[in-house]
């Protein structure tokens, strides 16, 4: 063969090599597409724990008839695929069921190639009550924060309360945070944690994982108004634990008016009976030069300030109930 001949020959080889390495790879994404999948994986397949109710997708490489419809996971956690038969896929993830089935499948195949993909999930529900954008039960993809799951429930409203409370089945063991007890039917776990601790963020150990079937619920917060002559009024928020006096809820109301009548002011407060309201004369011009103590509030008390010189105060039960319902709405930082 001549030295031309042979350069030829070469070229062709080198050509040859190049297709078969551009056949194989073809051949690989091929096979990647065929299994549902991509070269970046989707996080949940390690994370997410499947149990019953979930749907998979079972598909095997060369084995049309796996892939066709959903399989559910029964009551007991296990789901009964053609040839494989029944496989435990409860506490498992994707990628662990995929082995497991990889090895049923060994009698039949060599080196099966399986791929699980969860079509719809049903086995990891919490619910997410209270005052949140959007209360409703959510499915938990990989292990969540309690934090995590109030913003998928859309974060805190305004009127929510400074405390969140979880309620555990005992199966899942004690909530680690402190004061966790059984509840009367001896069959959760409930605990309560602060907002404040969650959000500063000192206390990370609080912001716990959530477990599957967790009842997560934010209260109302506790309330009092103020309305009248003041420069900020409506409803201002107060924590789980917390109190507050006339003086600290004028601040929080950015003080009087010019033409407030400060020594008229009343506290209505809640009685016994259905709309009724007591009142309590107060003098906010002592209170504020000094002369007389401070006044402690009561949740749902409303401070009213009169305007000066008007006819009467607004002080009846009905009056006050069409004000409140207008009123804004005030969280406490």
């Amino acid at each position: 063969m001549n030295s031309k001949n042979g350069c030829l020959r070469a070229q062709q080889l080198r050509r040859a090599a190049a297709t078969g390495a551009y056949a194989v790879l073809t051949l690989c994404l091929t096979a990647i597409c065929a299994l549902g999948q991509t070269p970046a994986e989707d996080p949940m397949r390690s994370t997410y724990v499947l149990g019953q109710g979930d749907q998979i997708l079972v598909r095997v490489l060369d084995m049309d008839e796996m892939g066709r419809d959903p399989y559910q996971i029964d009551m007991r956690g296990n789901v009964s695929l053609p040839m494989a038969g029944r496989v435990h896929a409860g506490g498992l993830s994707p990628e662990e069921l995929e082995n497991a089935i990889a090895e049923k499948l060994k009698k039949f195949l060599k080196n099966p190639e399986v791929s699980v993909t969860v079509q719809e999930m049903r086995s990891q529900p919490v619910s997410v009550l209270g005052e949140v954008k959007s209360p409703g039960v959510y499915q938990l993809r990989g292990e969540k924060t309690l934090l995590e799951v109030v913003s998928l429930a859309g974060g805190l409203n305004v009127e929510a309360g400074y405390s969140i409370r979880i309620a555990r089945k005992q199966e899942w063991g004690k909530i680690p945070l402190p004061g966790s007890h059984p509840d009367e039917s001896g069959q959760y776990y409930v605990a309560e944690v602060g907002v404040k601790d969650l959000m500063e963020a000192r206390t990370p150990e609080k912001n716990i994982p959530v477990k599957p079937t967790d009842v997560v619920t934010v209260p109302k917060g506790e309330l009092v108004y103020v309305l009248g002559a003041v420069k900020k009024s409506g409803g201002f928020v107060l924590g789980s634990h917390e109190r507050t006096t006339v003086l600290q809820a004028l601040t929080l109301a950015e003080g009087l008016d010019s033409y407030a009548k400060s020594r008229n002011a009343k506290i209505l407060r809640k009685t016994g009976a259905e709309d009724q309201r007591m009142e309590i004369a107060v003098n906010l011009a002592k209170i504020l030069s000094g002369g007389s103590p401070d006044v402690p509030l009561q949740s749902e008390d409303i401070l009213f300030v009169p305007v000066n010189g008007t006819r009467r105060a607004l002080t009846r039960t009905a009056e006050l109930t069409i004000g409140l319902g207008a009123a804004a709405i005030y969280r406490i930082p």
